[in-house]
Parts: structure tokens; sequence; C-alpha cells
């Protein structure tokens, strides 16, 4: 199968380039720079250059390819606070990847986040794939979209991604951020009591869900990647703090945002997450270590 990656060279991308590859399929990565392309060729990929604002490019790409896994978004805009912004760019390229797929029952593979289930309202219980919300929320529409490709002749499939993916690969995403922040401060905070759950998943075992959705998810189907149910805070905070060996302190809710940054909402966030559905549909047994093994395995903390 020839498939066709945005976000190829990123961190995600990074691995689930390599998972494609090693099941026999061919990868097409788009590339928005000389560096990206020459990241996705060393994987062992083809780079076609552009980004998510070459909707032309994208319509093409995914009409010469047998599927497409749509990794790609703009972080840049989320870690401004343009949240709307990014999420209208995403919607924007996955409108054109769909016209490229339309009516060809050929598969695409959207990105998501278990986030949108807390932000939604989910309270008191684990969130499910059965979860569903009507629009309006931080990449609901993207979701909703992908989801109803059906009536245009798409295979559609949602991963809805843990808030943490985590792995030696992972440079930029959010637990780096938060270690970032417990250096800067001298210790390492939760907020509260600490008992609010975040979901994880290891950046290899994320990668194999991306393949199985790709070569096997009905469509419509939305799949969680979460191996950890629901990690509290206060374990996160603890294990950064005993490997940067800094206090761990609880902050109020209005300290949030000065030691966490843009994060300071998310780290209150209380979003347990099933992938039971997922794990029993697809095949799926995460098998790499869990976030707070991860942690203490120390790359995270290497200069």
């Amino acid at each position: 199968m020839r498939v066709f990656v945005t976000g190829a060279s990123g961190h995600l991308g990074s691995a689930v380039v390599p998972e494609l590859l090693s099941a026999g399929h061919e990868v097409v990565g788009l590339a928005r720079s000389d560096t990206s392309a020459a990241a996705i060729e060393k994987l062992g990929a083809q780079a076609h250059r552009g980004d998510l604002s070459d909707l032309d490019v994208l319509r093409e790409e995914a009409a010469a390819a047998d599927g497409v896994i749509h990794l790609a978004f703009r972080h840049d805009l989320m870690v401004d606070g343009d949240l709307a912004g990014a999420a209208t760019v995403d919607l924007d390229a996955l409108t054109a990847l769909a016209d490229g797929l339309a009516g060809s029952g050929k598969p695409l593979v959207g990105t998501g986040g278990t986030a949108m289930l807390a932000m939604g309202g989910i309270v008191g219980r684990p969130g499910t794939e059965r979860d569903t919300f009507p629009g309006g929320g931080y990449r609901i529409d993207a979701e909703n979209f992908v989801a109803g490709l059906a009536s245009r002749g798409v295979r559609s499939s949602v991963v809805r991604l843990a808030p943490t993916v985590h792995s030696s690969l992972d440079r930029y995403g959010f637990i780096t951020a938060i270690i970032a922040a417990a250096r800067r401060k001298g210790y390492a905070a939760y907020v509260g009591e600490g008992t609010n759950r975040w979901p994880a998943v290891h950046t290899l075992d994320a990668a194999e869900l991306y393949r199985l959705a790709l070569e096997k998810a009905p469509t419509g189907t939305r799949l969680h990647g979460a191996a950890d149910e629901g990690v509290p805070f206060r374990q996160i905070a603890a294990a950064i703090g005993d490997n940067l060996g800094i206090p761990v302190r609880s902050i109020s809710p209005a300290e949030a945002d000065d030691h966490f940054g843009f994060l300071g909402s998310f780290v209150q966030m209380d979003n347990p997450t099933s992938s039971a559905i997922t794990r029993e549909l697809l095949g799926w047994t995460p098998a790499h270590p869990g976030l707070i093994a991860d942690l203490h395995e120390g790359h995270y903390f290497r200069a």
C-alpha cells in the first residue's frame, strides 16, 4: 500500500513511518523544509515538499495514494494560544485530503485528542470511544468531519491521542514542557491535590495503532491511543522531581499559568480514558513502558 503521511518527520511520524515500512507499505511523507525532507528520506521513505497550507498538494498526493495518515498539526499556533486558528488549518487540510480520496473506498486516518472528552464534560468516569460531541470545540469539528466521510466513499477513522505521547523520541511534547517548567522554577508542581488523571501512550505503541487503523479500522471509527488509562498528575510531578533532584509542591489554580505557561489549564484536566473498545476491535496490545516507568528511564532528563 502506498501511504501518504503528513507530519512524517515529527515526533510521532518518526515512529509511524518505520512502522509502516516494516509492514511492507510504501510511504510518501509531506516535508515543509529541506531538513524535514532529509529526515523523512533517512527513515527510508519518499519526501514530497509542501505544508498544510498547500491544499492542492494535499489533494493530489491523497489521490495518488492508497491511504492517508494525517499527523501534522500547527502546534506553533496552539502554543501561542491560537487553538481556533490551529483547528481551522487542520480542518482545511482534512477537507483537501478527503477530496483526493472521495469515492475510492481508501482509508484516511485522522488525529484527535482524548482531551476533548474532558473539555466536553465527561466527568466521574473514563471516557470511551463511544463518547461524541455535536461540534464547536477544539478539534471536535475535525473529528466529526473525518468520522462522517463514509458518505463520500472514504474508509475513515480517527485516533484520539492521549495528551502524553512519551518516549525517547519526544522532544517538544507536553512532558518536555512540564519538565522545562520544573527546571526553570526549581520545583516540580501539581495543582491542588494532584489527583486529576492524565492518560498516556508510548510513541511506539501509538505508531502501531495508526498502522492497524490504516489497515483495518471500520469506516467512521473513533479509536483511543491510551495505554495508561489515567496517571494522577501528582505521580507525574513526583517522578519529575525525583529525576531532577528538586522538591515537589502543590500550587493553587491561580498559580498554574505562571508555572506551566500555556499548559496551565491542561495540567488541571481530569481525563481518564479507556481504550478497551480499540484494543478489542483492532487487536491492539500496548507493549512498551508506561509513563511513570518511561520517566524513570531517564532519557527526558539528560542534557
